[in-house]
């Protein structure tokens, strides 16, 4: 029998649960059983039922009181979580049907290197670069933290800079080596992206991490940011290199977007678009990439706007470290990573899939 008063203790063990089988997510919510998502799948986790007096004694030890009256007055609140033993999670509380529930992310306490990610040599090049914007894009669970994470742990080890995180919450915490790092949260250290990336121009940065350009205040403090000699790194939620660019254009209203056009051409360097798939024949996801390298042409077609000729300059990019999501997608096919049949099917041309998977194959 469970009470309301041992719900923290409850979740404190299903927390450790998830950290030993490596699940990603742990899902509660009012009237159910606790779920996780083990390897991209939701399943059930114990039996027991989270009771309405369970779940407000849980928020009541989670949320400070402030967290508590932002939950009450917008339905939904993020904050971050240190366990006892260390581990960091990421929890987002939100209402359904207004009873609270929430999502719990595990974030790994130890950053994975390029090659365990799996992840191109042409994503490990952005660590080297001086100044400009690099956006990462795909939807939510798709890896874009991660990813952010481990070119932010790449240039700790490799630069003397300062890098300032700015996050809603601050999900890695990484220990200064080569580098100084500053994380500030919002709510806790800043009121918002917007001010808390023009107040970071008095702060000496080198490197500026925003965790998310949720509107256009944020995205022109990014861009005045880049212009400005930093390297400025950030995610948006959409689905390829192309849309990044139209989703981050069309945050601006028309008599703006031309201008926004030419002044993004300027700083953009790359885009890496991605997502999660499960690896074939066994647990585990493995990412799918798009990589788009802002060359001389590339920044001219964003600045007259002809971004549909985008996807064919990556395609033809591949010397240069571009790839489509079709040209990785084969690759992790011919490599035994993913099924081929799902690759096909999640194809952007699948006659083309098929054309890349046979060149693939013929590589060596």
């Amino acid at each position: 029998m469970v009470d309301h008063h041992s719900a923290p203790a409850l979740f404190s063990r299903l927390l450790a649960q998830v950290v030993e089988h490596r699940a990603s997510d742990l899902h509660l919510a009012e009237g159910r059983v606790a779920n996780w998502r083990l390897h991209g799948l939701l399943a059930p986790l114990g039996g027991i039922v989270w009771k309405a007096e369970m779940m407000g004694a849980l928020l009541d030890e989670l949320l400070a009181p402030g967290q508590m009256e932002d939950f009450r007055n917008k339905g939904t609140v993020d904050l971050g979580h240190t366990a006892a033993n260390g581990e960091r999670f990421r929890i987002n509380v939100f209402r359904s049907l207004g009873r609270p529930s929430m999502v719990t992310r595990h974030l790994p306490s130890q950053f994975a290197s390029f090659t365990e990610l799996r992840l191109p040599e042409g994503i490990r090049q952005l660590a080297s670069l001086s100044d400009g914007m690099v956006l990462v894009t795909g939807i939510t669970g798709s890896g874009k933290s991660t990813t952010l994470a481990t070119l932010i742990n790449e240039i700790n080890g490799s630069s003397p800079v300062h890098i300032l995180t700015i996050e809603d919450p601050v999900e890695f915490v990484h220990t200064p080596r080569q580098a100084i790092i500053s994380h500030r949260e919002l709510y806790t250290d800043v009121p918002d992206f917007a001010s808390a990336v023009k107040s970071s121009l008095r702060e000496d940065p080198d490197v500026i991490l925003v965790g998310e350009l949720r509107d256009n205040e944020t995205m022109r403090a990014a861009l005045t940011a880049a212009e400005t000699g930093h390297l400025v790194f950030s995610t948006l939620h959409t689905a390829d290199a192309t849309g990044a660019v139209e989703r981050f254009v069309g945050a601006f209203s028309g008599e703006e977007q031309a201008v926004v056009r030419h002044r993004l051409s300027l700083v953009l360097k790359a885009v890496v678009a991605q997502q999660l798939l499960p690896l074939h024949g066994r647990p585990g996801r493995v990412a799918a990439v798009e990589i788009m390298q802002v060359t001389p042409a590339i920044s001219n077609l964003i600045a007259s706007g002809r971004t549909a000729q985008i996807y064919s300059a990556i395609e033809s990019g591949r010397e240069l470290g571009m790839q489509t999501f079709d040209q990785s997608l084969a690759t992790l096919s011919r490599d035994g990573l993913i099924d081929p049949e799902e690759g096909r099917r999640l194809a952007r041309d699948p006659i083309n899939f098929d054309r890349l998977l046979r060149q693939t194959r013929s590589t060596p």
